[in-house]
């Protein structure tokens, strides 16, 4: 990959300015391409400090995948439909999508490597027949890719945004309104990486919502996704004063118990890779998302 210095990186360093531009990889990540040469400036290595200049060509290419070899685990899925296309999976609380930095063992692949005989691997050795994600402290529905043409079609779908996408959420406060429409653009929080943030520099999301039940100083909703942007259902609540119970870090009240945030992908639906045909499917609050809601009655 090229990227040209335009005005806004003039005078960064060159390990920062990197940083900003691969969105979603960590500095250490960026160091480690500077130091084994993976980054190049007109051609030339450079350190990470070197600043940058109005034109310059700063050439990447990533780190080679290590050449993981995932065994499968019995993690006892909950596998809720398989045909020879697709699955469909009940993502259980407080587990990882995919291996990852400081992620590598009992993820959902691991239970998949498990579960299902063929994977799509067009997404890579530690992403096998994933295309798309939701949190680790989110339960709830993924599709999943058991063949290229599969994962292909997925893709599209959601980069189209056709795939109905439903959660539901515990927030705190209540709403004058019963339902409503958060257009706000997400980018990664430039004072903390781990985080996202709304900013006029991000990328459009866009979050419907509706008002399922309120309570005492609680409101449950149902979000519909009508873009995919990292955390986004979590940084538009926060956003506009409502954040999810629960969520350690856009949460910023007081964490109610130990079980992660009231955040549940409870609908999907999609057409068919290879029938065509419309699919839709439907999960139950987690228990320990229903006793709480019980216990606000």
């Amino acid at each position: 990959m090229k990227y040209t210095v335009e005005k806004e990186l003039v005078g960064l360093r060159l390990d920062k300015a990197l940083t900003k531009l691969l969105e979603g990889k960590s500095r250490s990540y960026v160091l480690k391409c500077i130091a084994e040469g993976q980054v190049l400036i007109q051609g030339r290595q450079e350190k990470p400090s070197y600043l940058l200049k109005l034109s310059d060509t700063i050439t990447f290419e990533p780190l080679p995948e290590k050449n993981l070899e995932l065994e499968g685990k019995d993690l006892h899925l909950e596998i809720l439909y398989e045909d020879e296309d697709i699955a469909i999976v009940n993502k259980p609380k407080g587990m990882v999508v995919h291996p990852g930095a400081g992620n590598m063992e009992d993820t959902l692949v691991h239970g998949l490597l498990y579960e299902l005989e063929d994977l799509s691997t067009i997404n890579g050795v530690v992403r096998p027949g994933i295309v798309h994600r939701i949190d680790k402290d989110t339960t709830g529905l993924l599709m999943i890719a058991k063949n290229d043409m599969a994962a292909l079609s997925l893709a599209e779908q959601l980069k189209n945004h056709t795939c109905k996408r439903r959660y539901i959420a515990l927030v705190y406060g209540s709403f004058a309104e019963d339902k409503g429409k958060i257009n706000a653009p997400i980018s990664r929080d430039p004072q903390d990486r781990k985080r996202m943030a709304v900013s006029k520099l991000g990328k459009q999301a866009i979050t419907h919502f509706r008002v399922l039940k309120r309570y005492s100083g609680f409101t449950l909703i149902e979000c519909a996704l009508e873009t995919g942007r990292t955390h986004q259902i979590r940084v538009h609540m926060e956003y506009i004063q409502h954040p999810v119970v629960g969520d350690k870090i856009y949460g910023r009240r007081k964490i109610i118990g130990d079980q992660g945030q009231f955040l549940h992908a409870k609908v999907i639906g999609f057409l068919h890779p290879r029938t065509h045909q419309w699919m839709e499917f439907d999960s139950e609050l987690p228990k320990y998302f229903l006793d709480f809601l019980a216990t606000l009655e």
